[in-house]
């Protein structure tokens, strides 16, 4: 039973349909279509998180040095997921990778001397890394004005600025590669049921679970049964693994934050700037704070979106209800809520904020990235809502940035909670489901998974030639040694 049809759900139902053809699998999704919160393509950033650009991965230390364990990390966890996403295209789940994905330079953006010399150290800690070893590092006032003109525009050029630029980088639409994922199981028996809601889970005595589902169009209840349940629902995740009464999701909340995108598709903006250039978050600000300029491809057309802009709602999915909050405090995570939001003083300054600026300071805001910019040119854009995990044990409540799968003991039910790298990291995490869910049978398993993830159980950061094969196998695959219309001058 797939729980929610975005990314996850269509990844792991498709390498399911794969490797057990005949395996009975049931999808219920609350909403008429596949993709259409989380993994829609305005609702979710489009970045194939690889750390190439993102800051926030690559901290720096109280000496100096920079810390490029977690991009290291992030970075592996995308290789198999465009590992498996190159089997896809040459097996037929896939019809064509442009669909999708689009290849798009990944750039890192900073100013001032300080931090100039923060993104030397880091080029220079990275690039000697085979994932990295692509990346350039620009401090030519001329060579930034070439690469990215909109940037460079109207640019007051006595403040140093600099560049870590990687041209592997892509620019994915993750809802039309899960409406795909999805169909190509729908296609080999899949039973879907759109339109319909989850309302309970109770485990039986022989481990087996009965779902109460809710047909929305009619009101109608019934009761589904299943060995297995996996619950891809995005913000609403938290909430049926509670009612699920699962143990291993006892101490986890939620704090949900949406998300706000200026946009435009003006063809001189969209022309001059190719590329997805992330700076750094303001002081104070969290993570997931951090603003980038991103030039996207979402269906079929050029755009340019900046952001994020933060905003609240008690909702844990955009099309969600206002109680998700409320119903997600238990008395296992009260004192880690609790906890969070006595110690996250710079997290509620931000998001207090972020709801009070206006238009024009939106605009303010772009301004830094493309001085330039116009605010008759841009519009505002609700995207999607995520919901920050907090996890923690005795009331030591402790926000979680990252994606955490949830499996219960016995293998019968799992879970996705968290945010970025989210949707880049769907293979990983769902290898780790099945590691997890369905021990018995993953060894046996083996032989096709490696034939999806050819690295499967390597690290590429340490095999150079082993990465240099499989990396340009999946360019040429996915053909990613092809101009796009992202990048095309």
């Amino acid at each position: 039973m797939l729980v929610g049809a975005g990314i996850m759900s269509g990844t792991l139902g498709a390498m399911l349909r794969i490797l057990e053809p005949d395996l009975s699998i049931t999808l219920i999704e609350r909403l008429d279509g596949a993709a259409a919160e989380s993994s829609d393509a305005w609702n979710n950033a489009g970045t194939g998180h690889s750390a190439l650009c993102e800051l926030n991965y690559t901290p720096q230390k109280p000496d100096g040095s920079i810390d490029i364990s977690k991009a290291v990390r992030v970075n592996e966890q995308f290789q198999v997921t465009r590992q498996f996403w190159a089997y896809a295209v040459e097996n037929g789940l896939i019809s064509d990778p442009r669909s999708f994905l689009n290849p798009v330079p990944h750039v890192s953006f900073v100013h001032g001397a300080a931090n100039v010399k923060y993104l030397r150290r880091r080029y220079d800690a990275l690039v000697t890394n085979p994932l990295f070893a692509g990346m350039e590092f620009i401090d030519d006032e001329g060579e930034f004005a070439r690469r990215l003109p909109l940037m460079a525009e109207k640019r007051d050029f006595s403040e140093p600025v600099a560049l870590n630029w990687t041209r592997q980088g892509t620019d994915v639409d993750f809802g039309a590669l899960s409406r795909q994922l999805i169909g190509y199981v729908a296609q080999r028996g899949m039973t879907t049921r759109f339109g319909h809601e989850v309302r309970d889970l109770r485990q039986e005595s022989d481990g087996s679970w009965t779902l109460k589902v809710e047909n929305l169009r009619t009101g109608r209840t019934s009761k589904l049964k299943s060995k297995f349940v996996f619950v891809g629902a995005g913000g609403g995740a938290l909430n049926l693994l509670q009612k699920a009464g699962m143990k291993e999701a006892k101490g986890f909340g939620g704090f949900p934050v949406s998300g706000k995108f200026l946009r435009t598709d003006v063809s001189s903006l969209t022309a001059a700037h190719r590329a997805k250039v992330y700076g750094q978050p303001p002081v104070g600000a969290p993570p997931m704070s951090v603003p980038h300029l991103d030039a996207r491809m979402i269906n079929g057309k050029s755009w340019l979106l900046f952001g994020p802009f933060a905003g609240w709602s008690p909702k844990f999915l955009k099309q969600g209800d206002v109680f998700d909050l409320p119903e997600s405090i238990t008395l296992t995570n009260v004192a880690s809520l609790v906890n969070v939001g006595l110690t996250q003083f710079g997290l509620l300054k931000y998001l207090v904020g972020q709801l009070m600026l206006s238009d024009a300071e939106r605009i303010d805001a772009l301004r830094e990235f493309a001085p330039s910019a116009r605010e008759s040119d841009w519009e505002l854009n609700v995207a999607g809502q995520r919901v920050q995990v907090i996890c923690g044990a005795k009331g030591k409540g402790v926000l979680d940035f990252g994606t955490t799968v949830l499996a219960a003991g016995d293998g019968t039910i799992a879970g996705l909670l968290g945010a970025s790298p989210g949707a880049s990291t769907a293979v990983p995490a769902m290898l780790d489901v099945m590691q997890r869910c369905f021990a018995q049978r993953y060894q046996a398993w083996l032989p096709k998974l490696q034939e999806m993830v050819p690295s499967l159980g390597h690290e590429l950061s340490s095999e150079p030639a082993l990465f240099d094969d499989v990396w340009s196998h999946g360019t040429r695959v996915l053909r990613l040694d092809e101009s796009s219309a992202v990048t095309a001058g």
